[in-house]
């Protein structure tokens, strides 16, 4: 799952073949110092693994489209790269996968290369571990140094990947992956999914830790993204039926105290926070935790997680507890108690 939409106010959305999903301007901390960072979404086929039926809560194949050409992704990237000015990282977004070829043909992934190698400019990319191997990220290494690529591990319980997630890949196959980047000395960034479907908020925080946890020794960098709710997903479906709620921004608070020190960057700017399909409290407290969270991925200052006094933390409280004695699921208490 892509941390993509933690960006700017400034992003442009189109529906042309030729034109990006989005293109935006953020801040990123590189070696403990801010920098202007450009965001691309390119519109692509589609992620792979969505056609083989996707994950659980990932709803980004909306903008996909199957008839887009080698240069339709091209013309995208040119004309989202020279409306950027001048950054020092470049975030280029897919579907699914940056290494998958069917998505990604060879040709785009050079221009990107290519561009970034001669601008000096930090490349991220994601992928799917299936698509990492030696020989493919040698290639990349040689075509541009200062490269990060991101996997979206979500969990590091291969229970929780197949039947909550449906992730199409195992815990020992990101390992084999974050190996091999490790071996030569590649930049990881994991993604941790905060509050899959079919897990308690208790267990959400829990699962997020230990994935946290079993990332940190492969990983430069850490995000845990927490769960918002995009359409055409199980997850909406399950939260239409008051069988799902995206979870609580004191979770999301505490995942980042819990693994602020396990040495990679953390980053914890929930998409969509404060919102009803994003991570949320009440709503009287939920900026002051945003903010929060936002100041510290900026700065990876440990005091910039703020923790405001609020009669809704006893609900959440009250929550954790109930939720293990109910039968049949994970119902939104808190909509259930808002409406009796």
């Amino acid at each position: 799952m892509t941390d993509a939409g933690a960006g700017g106010k400034d992003r442009r959305r189109r529906k042309d073949k030729d034109a990006a999903v989005a293109v935006w301007r953020e801040k990123e901390n590189i070696d403990g110092k801010q920098v202007d960072a450009g965001v691309i979404i390119l519109r692509t086929s589609g992620c792979s693994h969505f056609h083989k039926g996707g994950c659980s809560m990932c709803g980004y194949n909306i903008e996909s489209d199957r008839s887009i050409s080698a240069d339709d992704i091209v013309k995208q990237f040119d004309v989202a790269l020279s409306g950027l000015g001048g950054v020092a990282m470049l975030k280029v977004y897919t579907s699914g996968s940056f290494l998958d070829g069917r998505e990604v043909p060879a040709g785009v992934a050079e221009r990107v290369l290519g561009e970034c190698a001669d601008k000096g400019m930090r490349l991220l990319v994601e992928s799917r571990p299936e698509y990492i191997t030696a020989d493919g990220l040698d290639a990349l290494l040689a075509a541009h140094e200062d490269i990060e690529l991101a996997i979206g591990l979500e969990s590091a319980n291969d229970k929780v990947l197949r039947h909550s997630i449906n992730k199409g890949f195992t815990v020992g196959d990101y390992d084999r992956a974050a190996t091999l980047m490790k071996e030569r000395g590649m930049d990881l960034r994991t993604y941790v999914l905060l509050k899959p479907p079919f897990l308690t908020e208790r267990e959400a925080v829990e699962d997020a830790v230990a994935t946290a946890e079993h990332a940190a020794p492969f990983s430069h960098a850490i995000s845990v993204n927490a769960v918002n709710i995009q359409k055409g997903t199980l997850v909406e479906r399950l939260w239409k039926d008051w069988s799902y709620r995206p979870p609580w921004l004191w979770s999301a608070l505490e995942v980042a105290r819990r693994c602020a020190g396990l040495g990679p960057k953390l980053l914890c700017d929930p998409v969509g926070g404060g919102t009803v399909r994003g991570a949320h409290n009440c709503g009287g407290c939920d900026q002051v935790i945003l903010d929060g969270l936002k100041a510290f991925t900026a700065s990876q200052d440990l005091s910039r997680l703020a923790r405001p006094e609020c009669e809704c933390e006893g609900m959440y409280r009250a929550v954790l507890g109930l939720e293990g004695a109910v039968v049949g699921g994970t119902p939104d208490l808190q909509r259930f108690f808002r409406r009796a």
